[in-house]
C-alpha cells in the first residue's frame, strides 16, 4: 500500500514538473500601456493561456516621459521575446502647472506635446530594442470630442499616432493598428462620453493584441488578417 502511494506520489509530482516546465517555457510578452491596457490584458492572458505568458508593466504607464524614466524597471531581468508597448493618451491630455488634470485650455496646456513625444518615442524604441525582443507598438485608440475626465480632443489622438508610427517605421517597428480597428465601431465598444470601454470593447481589444502577438511568436496561423 506504501509502495503504491509512494508511486502514486511521484507520478502526480512528475506532472507537476512537466507543468512548471511547460509553463517556464512559454514565451515571455510584456504589455507596456495605460488604462487602456490594463483593461484589455486580464481577457488577453485568458486568450493566451498555454500559449504565451502576459506580463502588464506595474501600474499605469501614463505618458511618454512616464514611461521613458520607469523603462528599465518595467523590462527588469527577465528575457522578453515580446514587447507590446503603447503611450500617448495621457500625453496628449490637458493638464495645469502643477500637472494635474484640467478640463480647460484656460487652466492647462497638453501634457506632452508633439515635439517631446516624438523624441521620448525614440528613445523609449531604441531602449526596447536592446532587449532583442519582438517590438509591437500599438496605437492610441480613438475616443469622442472632449470626453469625461481630463480635456482630450479627438482630433488629437491621430495626431500622436502620425508622430509615433513616423518613429516605428524609422526603427522597422510592427504595429497593431487598434485605433483603425476601434474607429468604425466606436460606439459599438466603448462607454458613452469615455475613453474607456466596456467588458466587451475591452475583449475585442484583447483578441486583436493578441493575433499580433501570436504572429511575432511564429504562430502564422493566428496573424492579423490583411486588410
Amino acid at each position: 500500500m506504501k509502495l503504491k502511494l509512494l508511486v502514486v506520489c511521484f507520478i502526480a509530482g512528475m506532472a507537476m514538473h512537466a507543468q512548471g516546465a511547460e509553463k517556464s517555457d512559454l514565451p515571455n510578452v510584456l504589455i507596456i500601456g495605460d488604462s487602456i491596457s490594463i483593461g484589455y490584458t486580464e481577457p488577453l492572458v485568458k486568450i493566451l493561456m498555454g500559449k504565451a505568458k502576459i506580463v502588464h508593466n506595474d501600474g499605469n504607464a501614463q505618458h511618454s516621459r512616464n514611461g521613458l524614466a520607469k523603462l528599465d524597471s518595467w523590462l527588469g531581468e527577465t528575457k522578453w521575446d515580446v514587447i507590446h508597448f503603447n503611450h500617448g493618451l495621457h500625453d496628449l491630455k490637458y493638464v495645469d502647472d502643477k500637472g494635474k488634470n484640467t478640463k480647460s485650455k484656460e487652466t492647462g496646456h497638453i501634457q506632452i506635446d508633439l515635439e517631446e513625444y516624438e523624441k521620448n518615442m525614440e528613445a523609449i524604441v531604441i531602449r526596447l530594442k536592446k532587449t532583442g525582443a519582438k517590438l509591437i507598438f500599438a496605437t492610441t485608440t480613438p475616443y469622442p470630442d472632449k470626453p469625461a475626465g481630463p480635456l482630450r480632443e479627438a482630433e488629437q489622438a491621430e495626431k500622436y499616432n502620425t508622430v509615433a508610427l513616423k518613429v516605428m517605421k524609422k526603427h522597422q517597428v510592427a504595429v497593431n493598428d487598434l485605433y483603425s480597428f476601434v474607429l468604425p465601431k466606436l460606439k459599438e465598444l466603448q462607454r458613452p462620453e469615455n475613453v474607456h470601454f466596456t467588458s466587451k470593447g475591452s475583449t475585442a481589444l484583447a483578441k486583436e493584441v493578441a493575433k499580433h502577438i501570436l504572429k511575432a511568436i511564429g504562430q502564422q496561423e493566428n496573424a492579423p488578417d490583411k486588410k
